[in-house]
C-alpha cells in the first residue's frame, strides 16, 4: 500500500513515517517546510535504512500537488499538514482559516479525481472545547475556544458531509490529547520555531539551559496539586494509532472516529517532577496567574480505540519524559544541531 503523508516532515508526522516504513509501507512525503525541517526526512531515512518520495510542495499550491497524484499511485492519504498553535491561531485567524481548511479542500478534491478513497485526519481533542466531565469519549458535545481548534471541527465536519455524499469514502477521525516524547534513538523529536507554545518542549528547554524557569499558569484548579492535568501520550504511541487507522478502516467505507490518548491525566507538577527526574536535576518553575480559556482536567477515554482498533497507548510518563531528554539534550536547538 503506497500512502501520502501529508506534512510529514512535521513532529507527529515523522514519528508515523518511520512506523509506517518499519511496517512496510510505501509512502510519499509533501511537506512545505514552513513548520518543519528537512533534516526531519534525512532522520526518517536514516532510522529506516529506506528510501521515499519526498515534493516541498504546499496543500494551497493545486497545480503542484497535482503532479504528487498523477506521478504516484495513492492507495490512502494521512492529512497532517496544517498550522498548529493555538495561541497564534487567535491574532492570525483569517491566515489559519485559509491554509487549514483550503488545503484540505483542494487535497480531498484530488483524491476524488484520482480515486483515492481512504483518509486519516490528524484531528485534536481541541473539538472537545470546555468539557463538562472527564474521562472525554467520541460521543462528548462538539465545540472550540479558538481558531484553530475551529478549524480542525471544521475540517471533521468536510470530511464527514464528503463521506455521505460518496459512499466509498473511509474518513478517520484521530482526536488527539498531548503528544510528547521523542524516537528512542534521540534522532528524531520535537523542534518547535522560536519558544515554544506547548509544555513539554518548553520544559525541555529549561532542562538544556535555553529557557531560565518554567511558567505555570495556575495552581488553584480543582486538581491534587491545584495544577492542570492533562493526559499526554507517547509521540510514538499516537504513530502506532495511525497504522492501526490504516490497517482497520481502510477497507470499511464510512467515517471512524477515536480519541488517541492513554486515558490517564497529569499535573503540570508532576510533568515538571517527571523531567525533573529524567534529566537528573530540579527544574525552576513559577506559579503565575491562570490564562483565560484554560480548564482544570482533559484526558481521553481510549476505550473505543482498544476494543476496535486493537490500540492502545503503552509509555508511561516516565519514558515518555526520557525519550524527550534524549533527544533534547543532544539537540539542545533542534536540527540544527
Amino acid at each position: 500500500m503506497n500512502i501520502l503523508v501529508t506534512g510529514g516532515a512535521g513532529y507527529i508526522g515523522s514519528h508515523t513515517c518511520v512506523e509506517l516504513l518499519n511496517a512496510g509501507y510505501d509512502i510519499v512525503v509533501v511537506d512545505n517546510l514552513d513548520n518543519s525541517c528537512i533534516k526531519a526526512i534525512d532522520a526518517v531515512k536514516r532510522l529506516t535504512g529506506k528510501d521515499f518520495k519526498f515534493y516541498e510542495y504546499d496543500l494551497l499550491d493545486r497545480e503542484n500537488l497535482e503532479k504528487v497524484f498523477a506521478e504516484n499511485k495513492i492507495d490512502a492519504v494521512i492529512h497532517f499538514a496544517g498550522l498548529k498553535a493555538v495561541g497564534e491561531s487567535t491574532q492570525i485567524p483569517l491566515r489559519y482559516y485559509h491554509n487549514n481548511i483550503t488545503g484540505t479542500l483542494i487535497l480531498m478534491d484530488l483524491m476524488e479525481k484520482y480515486d483515492v478513497n481512504n483518509i486519516v485526519f490528524s484531528s485534536s481533542a481541541t473539538v472537545y472545547g470546555m468539557p463538562k466531565t472527564v474521562p472525554i469519549t467520541e460521543d462528548f458535545p462538539l465545540s472550540t475556544t479558538n481558531p484553530y481548534g475551529s478549524t480542525k471541527l471544521m475540517i471533521e465536519q468536510i470530511m464527514t458531509d464528503a463521506q455521505k455524499a460518496n459512499s466509498k469514502l473511509s474518513v478517520t477521525l484521530l482526536r488527539y490529547f498531548n503528544p510528547i516524547g521523542a524516537h528512542k534513538s534521540g534522532e528524531l523529536g520535537e523542534d518547535p520555531k522560536g519558544i515554544p507554545n506547548n509544555l513539554l518542549p518548553y520544559v525541555a528547554q529549561v532542562a538544556v539551559g535555553k529557557l531560565e524557569k518554567v511558567h505555570v499558569f495556575g495552581n488553584d484548579y480543582p486538581t491534587p496539586d491545584g495544577t492542570g492535568v492533562r493526559d499526554y501520550i507517547h509521540v510514538v504511541d499516537l504513530a502506532l494509532g495511525h497504522l492501526k487507522a490504516i490497517e482497520h478502516c481502510s477497507d470499511k467505507s464510512g467515517v471512524h472516529i477515536y480519541n488517541l490518548g492513554t486515558g490517564n491525566g497529569y499535573s503540570v507538577l508532576q510533568i515538571i517532577d517527571a523531567f525533573s527526574k529524567a534529566c537528573g536535576k530540579e527544574l525552576p518553575y513559577q506559579i503565575d496567574p491562570r490564562r483565560p480559556g484554560d480548564i482544570a482536567e482533559c484526558y481521553a477515554d481510549a476505550t473505543k480505540a482498544k476494543n476496535e482498533l486493537g490500540w492502545v497507548a503503552e509509555r508511561g510518563i516516565a519514558e515518555m519524559c526520557e525519550d524527550s531528554w534524549r533527544w533534547q539534550s543532544t539537540h539542545p536547538n533542534g536540527f540544527e544541531d
